[in-house]
């Protein structure tokens, strides 16, 4: 008599994707991995491909090459439209369906403009390796028409970098646009000072890095000015297009807008009319499964979960990796016959660097800042990138970088020196 293997659909190759996949190797499943785009990506490293500090292939890996070892993993480069939970099917964009008996959706999350959609067009944010390219760019892009630029007041706007939203992704991409204006550029350019670019970071809050504690927050805010960085607090923007953005009732021109303001997470809530709260992230049980729906669970960005000593658990890799394991475990114990419990998170520290030799670690009772915080924060980063080397390239590039202030990314393509930027 021959028993079917139990078939797992797990959408989305993010952290929380991937561990779940490795972590039913060895069970008596059938994996059928889907995800929109080819390749696993290193999210917290994304910002440094925007601002040219590192090449896209060292922080992403083709999905396919990852699980080539994995004979019961099948991948499959589509895009997922919608779950029929009755029959248990994923849908595909191309009307085609995936049979699951357990799914797993990891999703991820999209950027979100609290109701201003229209401002993405002018305030691009970041959460793919196109959206770093394209920041890349629009960046390089800012330099090379200021160059040109005679119009002082055309040049000064082409030469402002306006940030929206202060949390890590906004520090890391103020501090490191500064950082390259300050140190990388000077020497590249005849006719303009790179040293005179305005780098805007705006938050609506009172502080930067708000998940930090208040004295980390203040050493970032005094980093951030200290390298050239205007930091403006408790100013929501209220309008943006393509020649600035207003703020505080006042307008700022500016060619070059970022948007790290806040994010949406991916429509699984939708396709399973599951409760979701007003970013869109599923309420998911104790045990990361649909309300309704034992035979599905969600985890990463997707979720919403007080699993964190009653606090919510955060949107960041490390919780996205807990959570694929303990959905990994829950499906191998029901295998058994047995059963997982509850998810609880376990915090290992918040990290985020403001520059080249500064950063910032929050390890709860340990506290660190500074150049040590730095090296840690890198060390850290290594350690998680896949393989010998991507791991040795970006220590590499780091290194270049501490040493010579040299980016070697800069590098500007979709399009040419005809494109109107």
């Amino acid at each position: 008599m021959t028993t079917t293997p139990h078939r797992v659909v797990i959408v989305g190759a993010g952290f929380g994707g991937l561990e779940t996949t490795y972590r039913l190797a060895g069970a008596p499943v059938e994996i059928t991995l889907i995800d929109r785009r080819n390749h696993h990506l290193f999210q917290p490293l994304l910002y440094q491909v925007a601002t040219a500090s590192l090449a896209t292939s060292e922080i992403a890996w083709p999905v396919r090459h990852l699980m080539r070892d994995r004979r019961e993993v099948t991948t499959l480069f589509a895009t997922v439209s919608g779950v029929d939970a009755a029959r248990r099917r994923v849908l595909i964009d191309d009307g085609s369906e995936v049979p699951y008996d357990t799914l797993v959706l990891a999703t991820g999350a999209r950027h979100a403009y609290f109701g201003h959609d229209e401002w993405e067009q002018f305030a691009p944010g970041l959460k793919t390796l196109e959206d770093a390219t394209t920041l890349r760019r629009h960046i390089l892009v800012a330099f090379e028409r200021a160059e040109r630029e005679i119009d002082p007041a055309k040049r000064a706007a082409r030469m402002t970098f306006v940030i929206v939203g202060a949390g890590p992704t906004g520090v890391e991409l103020a501090g490191t646009i500064a950082e390259m204006a300050h140190d990388t550029l000077p020497d590249d350019f005849r006719n303009i000072d790179t040293t005179k670019a305005r780098v805007v970071l705006i938050e609506a809050g009172p502080r930067v890095l708000a998940g930090f504690a208040d004295d980390l927050s203040a050493y970032a805010q005094a980093s951030l000015e200290k390298i050239g960085v205007e930091v403006v607090l408790g100013q929501a923007v209220t309008e943006i297009d393509r020649d600035g953005v207003v703020y505080g009732g006042q307008r700022l021109n500016a060619k070059t807008m970022i948007w790290a303001a806040g994010v949406r997470a991916s429509p699984a809530a939708e396709w399973l009319d599951a409760p979701a709260d007003r970013a869109g992230r599923v309420q998911v049980e104790d045990d990361l499964t649909i309300p309704g729906h034992p035979d599905i669970f969600a985890i990463g960005d997707t979720v919403l979960i007080n699993a964190w000593d009653g606090k919510p658990v955060p949107g960041i890799a490390p919780a996205a990796k807990q959570q694929g394991q303990h959905v990994a475990d829950t499906i191998k114990a029901r295998l058994r016959g047995e059963s997982k419990g509850a998810f609880r998170y376990k915090h290992s520290g918040s990290l985020a660097q403001i520059g080249k030799r500064l950063a910032v670690i929050d390890f709860g009772r340990i506290k660190l800042r500074g150049t040590i915080a730095w090296w840690i924060w890198g060390i850290a980063h290594i350690y998680f990138l896949i393989g010998l080397r991507h791991r040795l390239s970006v220590a590499l590039s780091w290194l270049w970088i501490y040493a010579r202030d040299q980016r070697a990314a800069r590098l500007i393509t979709q399009g040419s020196s005809k494109v109107v930027g």
